[in-house]
């Protein structure tokens, strides 16, 4: 995966290892874990393509 992702995608997939990291240590099961990453790589990535098209030259 890592070798055809784009950076916006990789910078969400370090995220999202870090947070399952962190889930687990709270003791999340892993159906509430993948519900939350869910919602977190939604999250990140609509900003961060968000904030790269605000880098665009007009």
């Amino acid at each position: 995966m890592r070798d055809h992702a784009n950076v916006h995608q990789l910078v969400c997939l370090a995220n999202l290892e870090s947070m399952n990291a962190h889930f687990i240590r709270q003791g999340l099961s892993q159906p509430e874990r993948i519900v939350q990453l869910n919602d977190l790589a939604i999250q990140q990535m609509r900003v961060l393509i968000k904030s790269s098209v605000h880098l665009l030259p007009e």
